[in-house]
């Protein structure tokens, strides 16, 4: 027979609870960087020690008081939440009382902090239980140093994957204040590895700003980043008593949302689709550590599944700030797993803002790559080469700023603004533009076109004489009849289909698409199936009003950067780029040597 049962002693206890929370070196930078936000800071210095023995944080926030030292690390000690109902009413990272106290008994811990009101400094040294041992008075700076040495020597196991998941623990580090960089971007972070600098992140106005620093390839030019005012619903939250609404000032709630703009930018897998609630990266509801995307994601990956190419991801990083009723933080340790309340209100809104920035609502420049491939090519197959190679930096405004360079983009590009002048290869339209010259795509243009058409009327008619197709699976008949179009049995291996999609009913390729219709499970690949095979196809002669109408109404759709495959749809030249590459900006007499 096992052995009774029996309560644990207080200090198991902690020691138990101490593991959960801290759990990595990562948790400790995470519980320590969660403080220095709380406090305000703007200017956070980490660094890492040997082997990764020893963590030192040290932040310029509101710093702490000699009152405040003495109590910092005892057991369920915090300035956050004094009652149980400011559960509900979080509006800080840190909120349990216990990081500190945890890393008192995992480590040997030491604060060295100075209030901005105060004169001078505390430098407090704490014994295994948080209470103080060591404690004198230094001159320092406004702000808190914690630091903590010998991590985890009580604890073996965790010591040894310090040295074997090294490798591991680093990334996570990295991608987590990463993350802190995205949803604080006015903060200054400094990360050290063996009193050596790692890597550094310069303050920004916003999450564009700390993205172009974290992935080195990407441009300005690629992303878009908008913040919008959103409805709060409203629903009284369970356990939560509703907030007194005044008329002037209704509840904020924003959504900020950076996207990779998908004629430019996307990834081959879905890694940087991610969301952040309330200044931290998380996951939402239902999805739990064992499931890969929760239902925020969901709408993230779906708002962009017809404006990237196949088996292509977006980049797409969400910071939704909600009132603190709305968010269940009270979930997991670690804080990465919370509830969200009225899930489908901001799954909504998240789909709404996303196609808003996707619009903005016509299309970019091509990228600064693109023109000079462009022009790289047709300089090399010219008749004459040109003795020094083109400086194409001096073409991009790199000094104005991003709301100059977007302010520029709003200006020059204006809907019916193009003009069509010529058709290339019976394939591309030459159209002149105010800012240049625009090549456009003629049949995924159309494509584009009438894929909006669909998606806002699929009808559907009937047939005088109905089609027989041979040989259709039960998976094939099924597909039919889920999009609109049963399939009657007529015979051995034949069905008698009656009702097409109205658009295809007088094409002579109707019964082929009707085959290609019978493998879509989804009515979204369906209608992106019907809009390619009924647009015009390349080699198709256009005339010159024929090519104005098709560039008037792909001008008005939601998504024209992009066909429903993902493929761009045009190339934009400036009049600018042209100026450089002719040397238009030459004298004439410096031209001839004068």
């Amino acid at each position: 027979m096992g052995n009774a049962i029996q309560p644990l002693n207080t200090e198991l206890i902690h020691r138990i609870a101490a593991g959960e929370i801290v759990d990595s070196v990562g948790a400790v930078v995470r519980e320590l960087v969660d403080n220095a936000l709380d406090a305000a800071a703007t200017r956070i210095s980490i660094s890492l020690g040997p082997d990764l023995s020893s963590v030192e944080v040290t932040d310029n926030g509101m710093g702490l008081t000699w009152a405040d030292l003495q109590q910092a690390a005892l057991p369920h000690t915090t300035s956050k939440i004094s009652a149980f109902e400011h559960l509900s009413e979080l509006h800080t990272l840190g909120f349990r009382g216990e990081a500190l106290y945890s890393l008192a008994q995992l480590g040997r811990l030491e604060i060295c902090s100075r209030a901005r009101a105060a004169s001078t400094g505390w430098r407090v040294r704490y014994d295994l239980k948080g209470a103080v041992v060591v404690a004198e008075e230094t001159a320092m700076a406004a702000g808190t140093t914690v630091t903590v040495t010998h991590l985890f020597e009580t604890w073996p196991s965790r010591q040894q994957d310090a040295t074997t998941k090294a490798t591991q623990w680093l990334a996570t580090i990295q991608a987590a204040i990463g993350e802190y960089a995205l949803c604080h971007p006015q903060v200054t972070w400094q990360v050290y590895r063996d009193r050596r600098p790692w890597f550094s992140l310069a303050p920004g106005r916003s999450a564009k700003d700390a993205i172009l620093q974290i992935i080195g390839k990407l441009v300005p030019e690629d992303l878009r980043c908008e913040v919008f005012a959103i409805e709060v619903p409203d629903a009284t939250i369970e356990g939560c008593a509703a907030p007194e609404i005044q008329p002037d000032r209704p509840p904020a709630a924003t959504l900020e949302v950076l996207a990779g703009l998908p004629d430019r930018y996307h990834r081959h897998r879905p890694a940087w689709v991610r969301v952040a609630v309330n200044g931290r990266r998380v996951s939402v509801n239902e999805c739990s550590a064992a499931e890969r995307w929760g239902p925020l994601e969901h709408s993230i990956l779906n708002a962009f599944r017809q404006v990237l190419p196949r088996h292509r991801h977006p980049l797409c990083w969400i910071h939704l700030k909600v009132p603190a009723r709305f968010v269940d933080w009270n979930r997991t340790a670690s804080k990465s797993h919370i509830y969200l309340h009225e899930i489908e209100t901001w799954k909504q809104q998240i789909t709404q803002c996303i196609q808003q920035v996707l619009n903005l609502s016509t299309p970019s420049d091509a990228s600064e790559l693109q023109i000079r491939q462009f022009l790289k090519t047709a300089e090399a197959k010219g008749r004459y080469a040109l003795a020094a190679p083109l400086n194409l930096s001096a073409q991009l405004p790199h000094a104005s700023s991003d709301d100059e360079l977007e302010a520029r983009d709003a200006n020059s590009l204006k809907l019916g603004s193009l003009r069509a002048i010529a058709q290339l290869h019976q394939t591309y339209i030459v159209a002149e533009h105010p800012s240049g010259v625009w090549l456009v795509e003629q049949h995924i243009a159309h494509e584009r076109v009438l894929y909006e058409q669909l998606c806002q009327d699929w009808q559907s008619i009937d047939l005088d004489t109905p089609l027989a197709l041979h040989r259709l699976s039960d998976r094939q008949v099924q597909n039919l009849a889920r999009l609109g179009f049963p399939a009657e049995p007529f015979g051995p291996d034949l069905w008698a289909v009656r009702t097409v999609p109205k658009v295809l009913a007088r094409r002579s390729d109707c019964l082929q698409a009707l085959y290609e219709l019978s493998h879509c499970t989804d009515p979204q690949p369906a209608l992106v199936a019907t809009a390619c095979r009924s647009a015009l196809r390349n080699g198709q002669t256009l005339t010159l009003s024929e090519m104005q109408i098709l560039l008037d109404r792909w001008q008005q759709t939601q998504q024209p950067r992009t066909c429903p495959h993902g493929r761009p749809i045009f190339l934009r030249l400036e009049e600018q780029t042209l100026s450089k590459f002719f040397r238009r900006h030459w004298m004439v007499g410096k031209s001839h040597g004068i």
